[in-house]
């Protein structure tokens, strides 16, 4: 999908961040307008860049010696302050970087591994390693957490309009379907944000569940349920107001009735 994406707009560069599940050898052949970001696993063998060509017959080296474990090279890392702005708080926190190879998924190209710890003491919280090594580590690091909106998206297209139930269908339902499905959700919070937005939604949720104190702006399934009920009020909404009601119409005929008599 993201090398058709690049495909289709050659001018653009094309960033993509996901989680430790979507990095396998397959990106050996990532190109090279493609960016990848992603959470580096703990086994993962890292080996340093490969070393100068020394002049000798045979084949160059592709990579360096192997690099310690994570852990090893938090604590030989130097860590530096980096502010941060990620799930909608700035804070300031530390990080380091290491540039070095992860051969195994993504061949001879250059990576960037950033080592980021959230509290004063030693270690890393986590690790994310990206192929733009031209991102500063705040870049790298706002870039990844950026993903958990996505990811909370992709669980509602499941749970509240249904794209999970294209999993137990054939592949073309599935190809036909959850982009479908996505496609709704995105109107829905298109039409939420430009028609069906009142200043009393938030107000009336926390009135009605007055133990989420926390909540400072419609979910999702506020939105559809306010989609739902403007849609059963429309099917129900007389569509002329011009034209006279069907109590309106009854009376009309039972005067007619009287005077007949």
């Amino acid at each position: 999908m993201a090398e058709r994406l690049a495909a289709a707009l050659p001018d653009w560069r094309v960033r993509v961040t996901a989680d430790s599940a979507y990095a396998g050898g397959e990106l050996k052949g990532l190109p090279a307008g493609i960016s990848w970001t992603t959470r580096l696993r703990k086994d993962a063998a890292l080996h340093g860049l490969p070393p100068e060509r020394t002049g000798r017959p045979g084949r160059p080296r592709v990579k360096g010696e192997r690099l310690p474990s994570l852990a090893g090279l938090a604590a030989a890392a130097e860590f530096s302050q980096v502010t941060v702005t990620r799930y909608r708080k700035t804070e300031t926190i530390q990080a380091a970087a290491v540039t070095c190879l992860w051969y195994s998924v993504f061949g001879t190209r250059p990576v960037t591994v950033v080592l980021v710890r959230d509290r004063p003491g030693r270690g890393f919280g986590i690790a994310l390693v990206t192929t733009d090594t031209a991102a500063t580590m705040a870049q790298v690091i706002q870039q990844y957490a950026g993903r958990w909106s996505v990811e909370v998206a992709v669980e509602d297209s499941k749970q509240l309009f249904g794209a999970g139930q294209a999993r137990n269908r054939t592949a073309r339902a599935v190809e036909a379907t959850v982009p479908f499905e996505i496609a709704c959700q995105a109107v829905a919070v298109t039409w939420y944000a430009t028609a069906g937005r009142s200043g009393h939604d938030l107000s009336e949720r926390r009135r009605n569940a007055p133990w989420y104190t926390t909540k400072t702006e419609p979910s999702t399934s506020d939105m559809t349920a306010l989609l739902r009920r403007a849609l059963i009020a429309a099917r129900f909404k007389q569509p002329r107001p011009d034209q006279p009601t069907r109590e309106e119409l009854h009376a009309i005929r039972l005067a007619w009735e009287d005077t007949a008599a």
